[in-house]
């Protein structure tokens, strides 16, 4: 497993509910003491947010006895995803996916979200596909569909709710025109408890940023603000000249839309986002508590997709090429990196930002991934791959790491996220 080395802090853990027999369907009989009326399959949470690991068992079998398990899924396109592992029944004739090896599948060891994250499509290749449920504002929860199957039958099935946003939660679209920003604002169900408020600042795609997270935030009882700061309605075209003044617009109108009492947002930042969080924190740090850092870079870098102007501007002047001061920063500061990203040197940009200190005196901290790659920063438990087409010249990007290492990268910093955010 690619474990993260860290400088202030320990890998998070994830706990683990008990289980509860969720399904099973009766097969055919077999030359045994026991048919096939006997297997189960369990799950632990049926119904869970998205981003929640489950515990997967299947039991009643034959010591020893073979079994395959698939997944299915549908994107928003409706073509179909699939996971599949192959197992021997232990001892006792249970198969427990947090701790068995597939004998063959989609994913090799054991791991309890295997048959999710490794999922691949019905066409096209596994690493250039990104599997993409319809986004949470038009539907707010996802179908798995598990199936067991011995001897070439299935003998027991059961379907997963993968919920974004729970009961309550609120989505509304943000315009330039009515609200001076653009994006979308999600609110925890009324009556909960809020938490601190996100600000989420995608990368090179401008926006909107990230519908996913965003929708598993709020439903943690997170405002958030999914931001779009170029290549959207009303918003500049390319990456260029974006005022820094609209930055904190958007950090104002969470505060307010939050409610009392609310807490400095954290803002979030993913690749190119994560050079405007930092001069968001830096220079209004009145209006912004923590950070967080996925594959950032600690300079600002030109504009993109052409490079001839510069990405950022404070007081209509061009913030020229820098290494970003930390120092005003009022919170924390958590970088995230890969150690094998393959569109910039991230480890090295984690390293010195984590060397940095804040208002207060206390030190950065940084999270890398040794063998990860660039795409991080989203939720866990989806089917990600490793090549994106440059939106220009339509070249193959590639964005490094391994489909497991990426996983397991995003799983263990999005529960080290989620931990600063409830801190």
């Amino acid at each position: 497993m690619t474990k993260p080395r860290t400088r202030t802090a320990a890998a998070a853990a994830v706990g683990l509910a008990l289980l509860l027999t969720v399904g099973c369907s009766s097969g055919g009989e077999r030359n045994s003491d026991r048919d096939n009326s006997d297997v189960q399959l369990r799950v632990d949470k049926p119904t869970a947010l998205a981003d929640e690991p489950v515990r997967i068992q299947v039991t009643g079998l034959e010591a020893g006895q073979k079994v395959k398990v698939t997944s299915q899924a549908m994107d928003y396109e409706g073509m179909k995803w699939t996971g599949r592992a192959e197992f021997a029944a232990d001892e006792k004739g249970t198969v427990d996916l947090n701790r068995a090896r597939p004998r063959s599948g989609t994913y090799e060891k054991a791991d309890g979200m295997g048959l999710f994250w490794s999922m691949e499509p019905a066409k096209g290749d596994p690493d250039e596909s990104f599997f993409a449920p319809k986004w949470p504002q038009e539907q707010s929860s996802y179908e798995v569909n598990l199936a067991v199957e011995t001897d070439g039958e299935q003998v027991a099935a059961e379907r997963l709710t993968r919920t974004w946003l729970r009961e309550g939660a609120t989505h509304r679209s943000l315009t330039a025109a009515k609200d001076g920003v653009v994006g979308t604002l999600y609110l925890p169900a009324a009556g909960t408890e809020r938490r601190t408020p996100v600000l989420n600042l995608g990368g090179s795609e401008g926006g909107p940023s990230d519908p996913y997270s965003a929708a598993v935030w709020a439903s943690r009882g997170h405002p958030v603000l999914a931001l779009c700061y170029f290549g959207c309605p009303e918003r500049p075209e390319n990456l260029a000249r974006i005022e820094l003044d609209y930055f904190a617009s958007a950090a104002r109108l969470l505060h307010k839309e939050a409610g009392a009492p609310a807490k400095r947002p954290t803002v979030i930042g993913t690749s190119r986002g994560s050079e405007a969080a930092q001069l968001l924190a830096q220079y209004h740090p009145d209006l912004v508590h923590d950070v967080v850092l996925f594959s950032p870079s600690e300079n600002t870098n030109p504009g993109f997709p052409i490079g001839r102007e510069p990405a950022w501007t404070k007081d209509g002047k061009a913030i020229e090429h820098i290494t970003i001061p930390l120092d005003r920063v009022r919170g924390t500061v958590l970088a995230v990196a890969g150690g094998e990203d393959g569109l910039w040197p991230t480890e090295d940009s984690v390293k010195r930002i984590a060397e940095q200190r804040g208002a207060s005196g206390q030190q950065h901290r940084s999270l890398t991934y040794d063998d990860a790659g660039h795409s991080l920063g989203m939720p866990p438990n989806l089917p990600r791959g490793l090549r994106f087409k440059h939106p220009v010249n339509g070249a193959p990007i590639k964005t490094g790491g391994t489909r497991v290492a990426n996983e397991q990268a995003r799983a263990d910093s999005w529960a080290q996220t989620l931990k600063l955010l409830q801190g």
